[in-house]
């Protein structure tokens, strides 16, 4: 079957995940490209979070890049609809669930093996499609002058009792959040994902972006909120870690709130530049920067930011995250829940 009768399978399904979407047309493009040695990458990062990343990789192996920038989703929608004429080398997204859906569509080239044993079985893909790169853990952030920490649920599920109403934050349009019910949806099934969804609609108070989650458990607007890990060093970098109100919890030992995602690469093309660019993702450069500018996990074994657990002490659920790419029945089961529009 040939990559575009493949990409027609899951097409549908990515472009689904997409309705939220900024428009390709519109999105932006970088370039460091000053020689014949030159990748194209499809980014699902943002500018200001890898522009400086790449500018480093450049400097180091003069390999040019030219980058065009939109939400995860959307680029891998993009790379479906181009089918066997993908503009893109390297596709690097947020999300694992998107690098899944473009594995099954067997749009990627297989990685070499000396750069797939880089990281844990784990965080990569089975077949040697694509890898992880980076790492983030669910957390619930929350202030301990409204709650004590031995008060805490104790899974996310109880995040469904009535004692939470009003005093918990989500953000159901985030893409973080929608990949953390994809996880519950696969491990804890349908109807116990879709009735914690509707107790959600209940008790939580809704909010777009992690960030803003932060601030409001941070000014006592709320108990607590579902976040990433790496935002809570963020607003530490901009006010101080001694400001910090806020403290973060994980829940118990392989609750699906634990959940790990990562952000990674597949390679779209035989250029071998792009193969060089993913493993150059693993080596020293780009892994001290996921754990000393972005605040996120390394997955090749460096020592995780001061404060944060060890990647290998965080109990996360047992998931492949490839079935992350399984986002459309999530986002269908969020609308109906009236969380999203």
């Amino acid at each position: 079957m040939n990559i575009v009768k493949r990409a027609l399978r899951i097409g549908a399904a990515v472009l689904i995940a997409a309705f939220a979407a900024t428009s390709l047309a519109g999105c932006a493009r970088e370039s460091t490209a000053t020689g014949e040695q030159t990748i194209t990458i499809y980014s699902g990062r943002s500018e200001d979070l890898i522009a400086p990343l790449l500018e480093q990789f450049t400097a180091e192996t003069g390999i040019g890049v030219e980058v065009r920038y939109s939400d995860s989703a959307s680029l891998a929608a993009q790379i479906l609809e181009e089918g066997s004429n993908v503009q893109a080398d390297v596709f690097f997204s947020q999300d694992a669930g998107a690098l899944g859906a473009i594995s099954e569509a067997g749009a990627f080239k297989k990685l070499d093996d000396d750069t797939t044993g880089l990281v844990d079985s784990k965080y990569r893909a089975v077949d040697g499609t694509w890898i992880g790169v980076s790492g983030r853990s669910r957390v619930l952030s929350y202030n301990p002058d409204l709650v004590a920490a031995a008060d805490l649920p104790k899974s996310i599920f109880d995040l469904a009792d009535p004692k939470f109403k009003g005093k918990v934050g989500i953000a159901p349009t985030n893409a973080s959040f929608q990949s953390s019910v994809t996880a519950m949806r696969v491990l804890a099934g349908e109807a116990a994902t879709v009735k914690w969804l509707n107790a959600m609609k209940t008790n939580a108070i809704l909010f777009e972006k992690n960030s803003q989650i932060l601030e409001a458990v941070e000014s006592g607007q709320i108990s607590a909120g579902l976040i990433n890990h790496y935002y809570w060093y963020e607003r530490a970098a901009e006010v101080g870690e001694d400001k910090m109100i806020s403290k973060m919890a994980w829940f118990v030992a392989g609750d699906v709130g634990n959940l790990i995602n990562v952000a990674g690469v597949g390679v779209l093309s035989d250029k071998p530049e792009a193969k060089t660019f993913a493993k150059w993702l693993l080596g020293s450069t780009a892994q001290n920067f996921f754990v000393n500018k972005t605040a996120e996990y390394s997955l090749t074994g460096l020592a995780a930011r001061e404060g944060l657990p060890a990647l290998d002490q965080i109990s996360a659920p047992n998931i492949d995250l490839s079935a992350l790419s399984t986002l459309a029945q999530t986002l269908e089961l969020i609308r109906n829940a009236r969380l999203t529009d």
